[in-house]
């Protein structure tokens, strides 16, 4: 794998805001932005036994596989340098704590920040 891969929901408004803050404070070609409407978004959710229909986590794929939730988020800020600090004193939240704000922030973003019609990243339908 040449770049860590980032699946994301391309419909949603706190997905897109993270996707488009990702791409002015991470280093360039350091992921690979995948929204999972895509087909290759597609692909790798079956590969890796993800449902395909409704995505309720960013999904960070890299040379150790699939990451998600709290523990995923905190490996894409932590290879960003502005935020490895950040990222380290977040890791020390015990995971259930950091999980469980993550899955309140995930089953009302689209509620709270609303859908997109565009897209951050241009992808095939």
């Amino acid at each position: 794998m040449d770049r860590s891969i980032i699946i994301f929901d391309a419909e949603c408004n706190l997905c897109n805001g993270v996707v488009g803050w990702l791409l002015k404070f991470a280093p360039q070609g350091l992921f690979e932005y995948v929204p999972f409407q895509s087909p290759k978004g597609q692909q790798l959710l079956i590969k890796y036994g993800f449902p395909t229909k409704e995505l309720t986590t960013v999904i960070l794929f890299d040379e150790k596989g699939p990451h998600t939730h709290s523990d995923g988020f905190l490996k894409i800020i932590a290879q960003i340098p502005k935020y490895r600090l950040v990222a380290a004193l977040l890791a020390f939240v015990p995971k259930i704590i950091r999980d469980t704000i993550y899955n309140i922030a995930s089953k009302n973003r689209v509620r709270w920040f609303g859908r997109s019609e565009n897209c951050v990243v241009q992808y095939a339908k």
